[in-house]
């Protein structure tokens, strides 16, 4: 009976080891499948997601080969060489409802026909060279997709006269008032109890302008600063701007201990400096710098009650090197026998004005064309500057052309190659700032910066860019 009772003990046994044996091969197909099916739902995830990253690198590498806006010349037929795989309609503005249902397929060469037939609109592929022209002033737009298919940008197309100025490089004294005062800093200061005060922090904000106190237009800071030491009332209304808004605010001076009413601001109302004159037209008018003048605290651009272009002389030049900029140094008398035109607006493309004849006669050259955009070439080109006291071409060249850069400054990216120029500065240093740049016989743009890190390059802008400010 023992024997039997052992014997029937290990057949059950045997049996459940084979059951657990079959579920446990069942559980580790069942497992196998799962693990499969997440596996190939994960390559899919993972090549959609490469998919789509590659299509995002595609687009936006494809992005700024095609600028925003392109100006054409009126009267002449222009190339416009993008090699990009897009494609799209070129109508006027206002029409296309009307055009998109007759809209024809055309070739380069109706392209070019089309605009100055006044053709409701016309087919372009950016594949191939475009050739396009129009006779008259007027604005176009163009929708383009990227191979037919992925939405691409909207492109307006504006059509110019052509321009001729007169590059300059010559040396200027600059100088200009603010609108009102500009505050630059909020600070504390001890009171006559010996406490720590800052009544303007809650009112007052770094970059705002003081226009009027207590009703009194303010003309510079010392009349600011003497109207709040010899306020009697309590408190003072103040009129400032702040982000182009007008508005009051109340504030309330403290006395410190030589019984001072203070309200612990730090204020500007002027800077000066030198740079170069970029251009001149034919009627007396000027752009200079290619970037506009921005306190140097608060790094806003200045609002310009008022500006003066002096005569300059350079008397020194601090060598620019690898992280260490150079600058120029000018010698400046400000007075009125020295004056040679009047600031009208400073914008991020550069400051506007009025010279006088004699700032023409200073630069040497005559009268050239603008080049646009599309029309610069990477390669050799040359700058004016006055680094020895009399404007001089140098040898710079191209390297880059960014057609769509967010940083209206930097379209162009030059290299010094001139050794005379290497020599005396190391590059582009301060104060060359607003120096043209040309090419082809074009005046193509101005230099704005200097790249920190590497002192023979320095950034540019598009002429187009400050003659559009």
């Amino acid at each position: 009976m023992c024997v039997l009772f052992l014997c029937r003990f290990d057949a059950r046994k045997s049996c459940d080891t084979e059951r657990r044996g079959s579920d446990k091969l069942d559980r580790t197909i069942y497992m196998t499948r799962q693990q499969k099916r997440t596996y190939r739902i994960f390559l899919y995830a993972l090549l959609a997601a490469s998919a789509a990253a590659l299509a995002a690198v595609i687009y936006f590498a494809y992005w700024d080969k095609i600028p925003s806006t392109i100006k054409i010349r009126a009267g002449v037929e222009q190339e416009l060489d993008f090699r990009v795989p897009a494609s799209g309609e070129i109508y006027r503005v206002g029409e296309r409802a009307a055009q998109v249902s007759a809209m024809p397929d055309a070739g380069t060469e109706q392209a070019a026909e089309s605009l100055s037939d006044s053709v409701q609109s016309i087919h372009v592929d950016f594949t191939h060279t475009v050739k396009v022209r129009a006779s008259e002033i007027d604005t176009y737009q163009m929708n383009l997709k990227l191979f037919g298919v992925l939405p691409y940008k909207s492109v307006d197309i504006e059509v110019i006269q052509d321009k001729m100025l007169i590059p300059s490089g010559i040396p200027i004294g600059i100088y200009v008032k603010t609108e009102g005062v500009l505050v630059v800093g909020i600070g504390e200061f001890e009171n006559e109890e010996g406490k720590k005060v800052s009544p303007a922090k809650y009112a007052l904000q770094k970059g705002d302008y003081i226009l009027k106190a207590d009703g009194e237009e303010i003309e510079n800071k010392k009349q600011l600063v003497r109207l709040i030491e010899e306020s009697e009332a309590e408190s003072m209304v103040l009129t400032i701007k702040r982000n182009d808004e007008v508005t009051d605010v109340m504030v309330k001076p403290e006395q410190n201990p030589n019984k001072e009413r203070k309200l612990g601001i730090w204020i500007r109302d002027n800077a000066q400096g030198i740079g170069t004159m970029t251009y001149q037209d034919t009627d007396q008018t000027f752009g200079a710098l290619g970037h506009g003048i921005n306190d140097v605290d608060t790094s806003a651009l200045m609002d310009l009650d008022e500006g003066t272009l002096y005569r300059t002389q350079i008397v020194g030049i601090t060598r620019g090197s690898n992280g260490s900029p150079g600058e120029l140094t000018g010698y400046i008398e400000y007075d009125s026998d020295n004056v040679i035109g009047e600031i009208t607006e400073n914008t991020a493309e550069g400051i506007f004005g009025m010279c006088g004849i004699d700032t023409s006669e200073a630069a040497f050259s005559e009268p050239i064309s603008i080049a646009l955009k599309q029309e610069i070439e990477l390669g050799p080109a040359q700058i004016i500057c006055s680094v020895t006291g009399e404007p001089e071409f140098y040898d710079v060249e191209i390297v880059e052309v960014n057609l769509e850069h967010d940083n209206v400054n930097r379209g162009i990216v030059i290299q010094v190659s001139d050794e005379k120029l290497l020599t005396l500065t190391g590059g582009i240093i301060q104060g060359m700032s607003g120096s043209p740049i040309i090419q082809n016989g074009k005046l193509v743009g101005a230099v704005t910066h200097v790249l920190v890190q590497d002192s023979t390059k320095g950034y540019g802008i598009f002429i187009e860019e400050m003659l559009g400010h």
